[in-house]
């Protein structure tokens, strides 16, 4: 015989079973409560007890669950562990269910499903990061790449073929990744450290796509929006679909579809962003990377625009110039920039508050942050001269004509609302009269009542009357019975209505009384729910201007970027750099912004370096030799991140520059391997370097580092070679070639644009010194073993290896044709004796005349002598 399941156990299984893939929190009073393989999960992923409650087909049930009060932080943990979960919640009071018998279950349904690609919580959210959710769609020759944030609304589109999809997912590095079944993109999604999610193909259905678009936007026809492909229309129609599902029928508040225009930003490949170190550093995280060095942003939004810009640098001239002249009138002007900075940096995330609102998840503080960031704005937009760049003019204008709502929010909303509507307080004093009495009786119900008394006193001529309280009668008027016969008699009988009499009291009530004591004991159900309504009122107020809202806070962010460019520029000395559509490339000066802002922590300077690559129409590729430590790879992406920030619209780290327009950035520097698809450190580089030599066209800035150095001395010469021609004649790009192949240098005589430059060193006593300047010419060897005695080699294997060295090299020269044949010849590797410990070394007259001293005792007049004397112990006279 087997155990029944409980009646909620069938239910908590129904829902489990409607929702597959997902953790199921199922509410159960104050606690999230999940059972069976759901527990066991997520018990070990949040490091909580696993217990039991009761059993099921004979076995024990495991059972954990969470606080409700806290389940923002386990879904945090959760999602970052890659798990989704939905959400159950009491749909009825449960006092509801116990009148329908003592077997019936609580009414619950899951009401939204979190997703590492949904998330709305300020907890659960990076502030100055976006969180995107993509989709990837086919249909049939076609392919697209849709993409929003449901927190701030940014919902944009793009064709995308295939080979495109891991660039584009690289630049985005969304947090979830839609697709349909059987796509086979786990390795892509995974590369972009996105959670892949499979949907049926009903969902890319290109013409269903259209009418939830429709739907959404309250249109007829999209093409009010532009004109989407096919493919484009399936994407987009997918994260819809997803989102509904998800969300449960509350859709966020999208913005129109942005559709991004192919060629309108500089193309940068996953390698090349990695390599570059753009929003990430290698090691993991922000820190470390050209993201981090110049953020100077004070807002969560400009941070995120910030971000976008540097992942995606334009090829728009027009809005290149128009952005750097937004960044020249706040440099030039130092303290409009610091009264601009100063007004952002009370500007909330208006973003995120108005998604809050939209999904229903918004409370008051995120009305406050609606009128905060409103009245900021036009603060801001006042403090802009009238002959500002047309950027900052624009973001003016969408920061005016928003008095009404501001002066709606300021008389309603406190000055510091609490988190929660339903914890009310947030209402201020004067705005609605039947709120302001609700409180009063709530907060001074002893004062009415006795006020009340007073009147009755007066009425009655009663000096001894009284109105009390008990838990049986309520409130009620009391007197002795020596008043019973004037209280009983007319007229006071028609105001005081009898309820008891006892011994020594007679007892009372009147109809105002009576409805006094009910509107008292309400008061407080009555004040949140007078409150409740008012924000609603006021959410529906912030969301009949959505849109124009969501326009003033790109407009922050936009002036809010403008401003960090300019402290930054100001503050480490950037220039404005030319940027024009020619095949020019000239850096005066330039410095890495990385490596310097670290030199500066350590109160070391860093070298700048020239860098020209302009030569024309014909190719122009600097070949780069010099020893490892001396500073190739810093010169190498400085270069490429100047390029960068040029075409993000910002000042660069250099004395002057003058960058064509650069349509394709490549990097190859580094050495990495990929042994969970078993491609060795050669093959990952042989990969990559084949991309750029496939793709790279005459615009494109190629940085190369060390090619080749992965194989036999001899195979990596003939690649680098052959790979220097092919940039050389087929690509015709501008290019950075750094190499230790030293025969390579050979090629600038042979291939006209292509120059040698070397890291200069010194050499003195036996030691190498790294000068870190950049200047043309090769380098005669590579200092490989100094450096290698710098690294901590043993003294014995860097004299082994400076043997060895100098055998092949005296071979080279004499025309060997077997090296090997030379190391033969030399005596096997032999261990080094241990150095003689140093002779200890007879004491000078100074060092004892020194010892003897103390500086304490010494008057000026024998200090200045004790020099003196010092001298002539050294045989220096004065």
């Amino acid at each position: 015989m087997t155990d029944q399941p409980t009646p909620m156990m069938v239910q908590y299984l129904a829902i489990r079973e409607a929702n597959p893939g997902a953790l199921l929190f199922y509410r159960m009073g104050d606690f999230y409560e999940m059972f069976f393989d759901d527990a066991v999960a997520a018990a070990a992923a949040l490091d909580i007890a696993l217990t039991k409650r009761g059993t099921h087909q004979g076995e024990p049930i495991p059972m954990c669950g969470v606080p409700v009060h806290a389940a923002e932080s386990y879904l945090l943990t959760l999602i970052r562990k890659g798990f989704r979960v939905a959400i159950a919640e009491q749909m009825e009071d449960p006092a509801e269910a116990k009148k329908r018998g003592s077997k019936s279950v609580v009414a619950r349904d899951v009401v939204r499903l979190v997703t590492p690609g949904t998330l709305t919580e300020e907890s659960l959210l990076e502030a100055r990061r976006h969180n995107f959710l993509a989709a990837f769609a086919t249909v049939r020759e076609e392919s697209a790449l849709a993409w929003v944030d449901i927190s701030t609304g940014a919902f944009q589109v793009m064709e995308c073929s295939l080979p495109r999809l891991a660039p584009e997912l690289a630049r985005l590095a969304p947090r979830e990744l839609l697709a349909v079944e059987g796509a086979d993109l786990d390795d892509l999604a995974a590369d972009a450290g996105a959670a892949l999610t499979d949907l049926p193909p009903g969902a890319f259905d290109s013409g269903a796509g259209a009418r939830r678009l429709s739907a959404l936007y309250g249109v007829e026809t999209l093409d009010g929006f532009g004109a989407f492909t096919r493919a484009e229309l399936s994407a987009m129609g997918a994260i819809v679909d997803y989102l509904d599902m998800t969300q449960k029928g509350k859709l966020p508040l999208l913005r129109p579809p942005v559709r991004e225009r192919a060629g309108g930003a500089m193309q940068i490949d996953a390698a090349t962003r990695r390599n570059l170190e753009l929003t990430q550093a290698l090691s993991g995280g922000r820190e470390g990377s050209l993201l981090s060095a110049i953020d100077r942003t004070v807002t969560a939004a400009g941070a995120r625009l910030l971000e976008r810009r540097i992942s995606a640098p334009s090829r728009d001239l027009a809005l290149i110039h128009a952005r750097q002249d937004a960044v020249t009138a706040l440099v030039e002007d130092a303290r409009l920039a610091a009264d601009l900075r100063d007004a952002l940096s009370r500007v909330p995330d208006m973003d995120r508050a108005l998604s809050r609102l939209a999904l229903d998840r918004g409370g008051p503080r995120d009305l406050s942050a609606i009128r905060a960031g409103l009245t900021q704005g036009a603060g801001i937009a006042a403090r802009l001269p009238e002959d500002a760049p047309q950027v900052l003019l624009d973001a003016a204008r969408d920061l005016t004509g928003h008095d009404e709502l501001i002066d709606l929010l300021d008389d309603a909303l406190v000055a510091e609302p609490p988190l929660l509507a339903r914890d009310g307080g947030f209402v201020a004093p004067g705005h609605e009269a039947d709120l302001d009495e609700t409180r009063r009786l709530r907060d001074e119900g002893r004062g009415v009542i006795a006020g009340m008394q007073a009147d009755y006193i007066a009425l009655a001529g009663v000096q001894s009357l009284k109105i009390k309280h008990n838990n049986v009668l309520g409130y009620f008027i009391e007197t002795t019975t020596t008043h019973a016969e004037k209280m009983l008699a007319p007229p006071l009988n028609e105001t005081f209505i009898h309820r008891q009499t006892t011994a020594n009291q007679i007892r009372f009530t009147t109809v105002p009384l009576s409805e006094l004591e009910t509107r008292i004991l309400n008061a407080r159900d009555r004040a949140l729910e007078i409150e409740r309504g008012i924000f609603e009122r006021l959410r529906g107020a912030v969301l009949d201007q959505a849109a124009a809202i969501g326009q003033a806070a790109r407009a922050l962010a936009e002036i809010d970027l403008a401003a960090a460019f300019a402290d930054i520029a100001t503050g480490e000395s950037w220039s404005r750099p030319r940027v024009d559509d020619s095949r020019a490339f000239l850096v005066e000066g330039g410095r890495h912004p990385v490596v310097e802002r670290a030199l500066k922590r350590k109160a070391e300077g860093f070298v700048a370096n020239d860098c020209d690559l302009t030569t024309g129409e014909t190719p122009a590729i600097w070949l780069l030799t010099g020893p490892n430590m001396a500073g190739k790879s810093t010169f190498l992406r400085q270069n490429a991140l100047i390029a960068v920030l040029a075409q993000a619209g910002a000042y660069v780290p250099a004395r002057r520059a003058h960058i064509g327009m650069v349509s394709q950035l490549f990097s190859r520097v580094g050495a990495a391997d990929d042994l969970a698809r078993g491609r060795s450190t050669f093959m990952v580089e042989m990969v990559e370097t084949a991309a750029i030599l496939n793709q790279a066209d005459d615009h494109a800035l190629v940085i190369l580092d060390e090619i080749g150095r992965g194989t036999a001395t001899w195979d990596g010469l003939s690649i680098a070679w052959a790979v220097m021609e092919h940039l050389h004649g087929a690509n015709r790009c501008r290019a950075l070639f750094a190499t230790h192949y030293h025969e390579m240098t050979a090629l600038s005589a042979r291939l006209d644009g292509v120059e040698n430059a070397t890291v200069a060193v010194r050499e003195w006593e036996g030691e190498v010194i790294f000068l870190h300047e950049v200047r043309k010419g090769a380098a005669d060897r590579s200092y490989g073993v100094q450096v290698a005695r710098l690294a901590g080699l043993p003294a014995s294997v860097v004299e082994r290896a400076r043997e060895v060295l100098t055998a092949l090299e005296s071979g080279e020269r004499e025309g060997a044709a077997r090296p090997a044949a030379l190391i033969d010849d030399l005596p096997l590797f032999r261990a080094a004796p241990a150095a003689p410990a140093p002779a200890r070394a007879k004491e000078s007259p100074v060092d004892a005349r020194i010892k003897a001293i103390h500086p304490d005792s010494l008057t000026p007049r024998e200090a200045l002598d004790l020099i003196y004397e010092l001298k002539s112990l050294t045989g220096e006279t004065a």
